[in-house]
C-alpha cells in the first residue's frame, strides 16, 4: 500500500519534507481490530509538533494521522470483554479513527468515563499507525460509525478539531446567554464557534486572532466581534476557549474575564520559548475573583459519539481543504506557515 512515513524528527521547511512517500506493507490484522480502507485523513497541527519534538516522541517510523475516515474491509473478530461501542459494524460500514486508539478499561479514569486520563493511553498516528496511508487496523471497539449525512472530507476534521474543540465548549461550563471567547481561529475554533451557535443560541461570541483573514472568516460565521489577540472586546467574558501554542495571548484572555470566569486551554502545548511571559502574570488583574484555567487533554470516545450526532443534527460541517496523498508535507508546511482557512485533509481514495 501506499504510505507517508516519518522516519525521524526533523524541522517541517520549504527545503525538507520530512515525511516519505513508500509502498508499506498492509498492516497485520489482529483479533479485536478491524481493518479500513482509508478514504480521508485530517492534517493536524498535532503532527506539526510530533514532527519537530515538541510532544511525546512518537514511534519511529511511523505512519502519521488521527483523523480518519474509512471503510471496514474486514474484521479479526471481536474477543471476549470487547467493549459494546463495537457492536453492530458491519463490513462496508464507513467509520472514524480519532486520536484515541485505545486505553487500558479498567483504571479509575477508564471506569468514570476519563479515558482521556488513562495512563495506558494510546494515540493513532504516535504510538500505532494512522490514516496517512492506504490501509489501516485499529481495536474494533475504538471506531466511529459516521452520520450518513456527513461526507468523509467533512468527517475526517470533525474526528480531531471538532471532538476536542467540543471537549473544551463543554469543559467551560457555558450556559445559553452567557459570552465566550476563542482565542486563536484555525482549524478547531472555526468549527466550536459553529457548534456553541447551536447549542448556545443567546449567547454571543468573541473572537481573537492575529491573522486579519481569520477576523473576516469568523465574522462572516456569525462573531459578534472579531479583533487582535489583544484586543478589548465590547463586554467582559464568562468563558474563553485558547488554542494557541504560546502564553502571551493566555494573559490578554485572563484580563478579558468576568469574575469567576473560565479560560479553557486546548492545546497540546505552549512554546517553551514563550514561558516567560508567564512571570508577568498580574494576579490583581488575570487571577483575582476567582478566575479559572482549566486545559483539555486528549478526547473520550464518547467525545468524539456525541458530538458526530451534534454536528448531523446541526448541520455543522468544517470548511475544508483537500490534498493528494503525496502532497501531505506540502500541506504540513502551509499548516506551519499560517495558511488556513478551515482545517486541511488528505484525499486519499474513493469519491
Amino acid at each position: 500500500m501506499k504510505a507517508m512515513i516519518l522516519e525521524a524528527l526533523g524541522e517541517v521547511k520549504p527545503d525538507h519534507a520530512p515525511l516519505r512517500l513508500v509502498q508499506h506493507p498492509e498492516p497485520i490484522l489482529l483479533p479485536g481490530e478491524v481493518l479500513l480502507r482509508v478514504t480521508r485523513c485530517g492534517v493536524c497541527h498535532t503532527e506539526l509538533d510530533e514532527i519537530e519534538g515538541r510532544t511525546p516522541p512518537p514511534r519511529l517510523p511511523v505512519i502519521l494521522g488521527h483523523q480518519v475516515v474509512g471503510t471496514i474491509m474486514e474484521s479479526g473478530g471481536l474477543p471476549p470483554g470487547t467493549q459494546r461501542q463495537a457492536a453492530g459494524l458491519q463490513m462496508g460500514q464507513r467509520v472514524g479513527v480519532a486520536w484515541i486508539a485505545s486505553a487500558c478499561g479498567g483504571c479509575q479514569y477508564c471506569l468514570s468515563g476519563q479515558e482521556n486520563l488513562c495512563p495506558g493511553f494510546k494515540a493513532t498516528g504516535r504510538d500505532l499507525n494512522g490514516g496517512y496511508a492506504e490501509y489501516m487496523t485499529v481495536r474494533a471497539d475504538f471506531v466511529h460509525p459516521i452520520p450518513d449525512a456527513i461526507s468523509d472530507s467533512e468527517a475526517a476534521p470533525l474526528l480531531c478539531a471538532g471532538a476536542v474543540g467540543y471537549r473544551a465548549l463543554k469543559l467551560t461550563n457555558l450556559h445559553d446567554g452567557q459570552s465566550l471567547g476563542l482565542m486563536g481561529f484555525g482549524g478547531s475554533n472555526h468549527i466550536v464557534l459553529k457548534t456553541a451557535k447551536y447549542k448556545y443560541p443567546a449567547s454571543k461570541i468573541f473572537v481573537f486572532s492575529r491573522n486579519p483573514q481569520e477576523r473576516e472568516f469568523a465574522s462572516s460565521l456569525g462573531a459578534a466581534w472579531a479583533g487582535v489577540i489583544d484586543g478589548v472586546p465590547p463586554e467582559e467574558l464568562d468563558a474563553l476557549i485558547d488554542t494557541t501554542p504560546v502564553w502571551s495571548p493566555d494573559l490578554e484572555a485572563l484580563k478579558r474575564l468576568k469574575p469567576g470566569g473560565r479560560l479553557v486551554i486546548n492545546a497540546i502545548r505552549k512554546e517553551e520559548t514563550d514561558k516567560e511571559v508567564l512571570l508577568k502574570l498580574d494576579y490583581a488583574s488575570q487571577l483575582w475573583m476567582e478566575k479559572e484555567i482549566k486545559s483539555v487533554a486528549n478526547v473520550t470516545r464518547a467525545d468524539v459519539h456525541e458530538f458526530l450526532e451534534l454536528a448531523a443534527a446541526a448541520n455543522i460541517r468544517p470548511e475544508v481543504q483537500e490534498y493528494d496523498l503525496q502532497d501531505a508535507n506540502q500541506a504540513l508546511l502551509e499548516l506551519k506557515q499560517g495558511k488556513i482557512h478551515g482545517a486541511k485533509v488528505l484525499h486519499i481514495s474513493g469519491q
